[in-house]
């Protein structure tokens, strides 16, 4: 399940890895036919029945207790081509910026305690975030609620691009399942809009550690209040983060320059009848290519054309109005839910971990673990088997990290898959033996620390042994 390689390249990758010592093979075996004819004796009804068992078994070995899940989606480009067919490879607005290419679209739900994997589903790249989540709520629901030791209240945290009408309406009667997600603030300006001195400090984990080191001014502020949306009242939180409002107040004042500099250059042209500077319509048209380049609005200046006998004049001016809304926007954050009986901090810190989802999603696209993509199959029944298997490496990963946790080891899956990479086997020839022997280097100390996690050890001898 890791440093994901072609199928054609299976045998050279299992030749230089250590599993030909513990589980030898044919090599020879381990061809890119041979490996997809295994799989084309499972069909998608099989492959449906391996995933509910796989994900039942992994409820049974964790026990998540929490009521809260995390979902998101993403996307994974292929080089497919545009003449293949296929129900799923289409091409849609590619999170990695290739629009050009065709993509396979991928929803994940997951524990937020414990940031396993309990459900996914693959569906068409050209599917839009929320018909995509009408499409699968039932499923996901059904499964969720159907495992054992589940709360009797869930709580689904999701973002913005799941939110429509119909969504909301099917889990307001769903007598199980409550949401929590974020909004637009275009949508909602009079809420962006809330003068700062009527929000307080969060009572957040980060910022009581904010508070603890005399930084008062970093704190997330949060504003509470109640408003209708999607046909129902619901607890609207607007939180304000004044290291992004700086970040992003900074960017924005370097393209309103950049904007002010082009429209210099701008009048000056039309101010010397400069060739293709003498219809107001078109120099209107260049200041809009110009806003769209740089994602600003077009609204923060006015052009003003006027003719005299010396040939057109231009002149602009900013809007000071428009300015300031948009400034007020900046480190705003809207979070709606139906939980009215949560405390702030939990709503907000509960909106805060969705980004445990983007987290497996990121590893997902780590060439040297999972690596997902590019997609190098061409047909879907291979798609769904290859991404099958890409959940299940997500999922082991997250298993290491939790087991290394429960023996007091705080790392990352992709640091202690690097550092076991470098613990090496020798052969070692005794005196007067013909026969050589296998055994390991020394383990360094944090290779020693996972080797204890999972039960072994090294002996002197340089052995493997289960620690009793």
């Amino acid at each position: 399940m890791i440093e994901a390689v072609s199928k054609n390249r299976l045998s050279d990758w299992y030749r230089r890895t250590a599993i030909q010592h513990i589980r030898p093979v044919d090599l020879n075996e381990l061809s890119c036919k041979r490996y997809w004819d295994k799989w084309s004796r499972v069909d998608e009804n099989a492959l449906n029945e391996i995933i509910s068992k796989f994900f039942e078994r992994v409820w049974q070995v964790e026990t998540p207790s929490s009521d809260c899940l995390l979902f998101d989606t993403t996307n994974y480009y292929t080089f497919m081509g545009s003449q293949t067919e296929s129900e799923i490879a289409c091409r849609g607005k590619n999170k990695e910026g290739r629009h050009h290419l065709r993509q396979i679209g991928l929803g994940l739900l997951v524990a937020r305690d414990t940031r396993l994997p309990l459900f996914y589903s693959v569906y068409p790249g050209n599917i839009h975030d929320s018909k995509y989540f009408e499409t699968v709520m039932d499923e996901m629901f059904g499964v969720v609620c159907g495992l054992n030791n589940t709360k009797e209240r869930l709580t689904i945290v999701i973002d913005k691009g799941m939110n429509s009408e119909g969504n909301y309406t099917w889990i307001d009667e769903h007598s199980r399942v409550h949401f929590i997600t974020t909004y637009s603030t275009y949508f909602a300006q009079e809420l962006a809009a809330i003068p700062l001195d009527r929000f307080e400090i969060a009572d957040t984990a980060r910022n009581r550690k904010l508070i603890d080191e005399q930084c008062h001014g970093e704190c997330q502020l949060a504003y509470r209040t109640k408003k209708e949306y999607w046909g129902k009242e619901r607890t609207v939180i607007v939180t304000y983060n004044p290291k992004t409002a700086r970040k992003k107040s900074y960017t924005f004042e370097s393209k309103l320059d950049t904007i002010r500099q082009e429209l210099l250059s701008m009048r000056a042209k039309v101010k010397e009848s400069a060739p293709h500077w003498r219809k107001a319509d078109d120099i209107q048209a260049r200041y809009v290519r110009l806003c769209q380049r740089l994602h600003m609005s077009t609204d923060l200046f006015s052009l003003n054309f006027e003719t005299s006998e010396n040939g057109l004049n231009m002149s602009f001016r900013k809007d000071p109005y428009q300015v300031k809304q948009r400034k007020l926007m900046f480190g705003k954050n809207i979070i709606i839910t139906d939980n009215t009986d949560w405390v702030t901090k939990d709503i907000i810190e509960a909106s805060l971990d969705r980004w445990q989802v983007e987290d497996r999603f990121r590893l997902s696209k780590n060439e040297d673990l999972v690596g997902v993509q590019p997609i190098r199959h061409w047909t879907d029944s291979k798609i769904k088997c290859h991404l099958f298997t890409c959940v299940v490496a997500m999922t082991y990963l997250r298993r290491i990290e939790l087991k290394l946790k429960a023996a007091g080891v705080e790392r990352t899956a992709e640091d202690v898959m690097d550092d076991m990479k470098h613990l090496h086997s020798i052969l070692t020839l005794p005196k007067g033996s013909r026969k050589p022997t296998r055994r390991l280097e020394t383990p360094s100390k944090t290779q020693a620390e996972v080797l204890s996690a999972f039960d072994y050890r090294v002996n002197e001898s340089g052995v493997l042994q289960p620690e009793k």
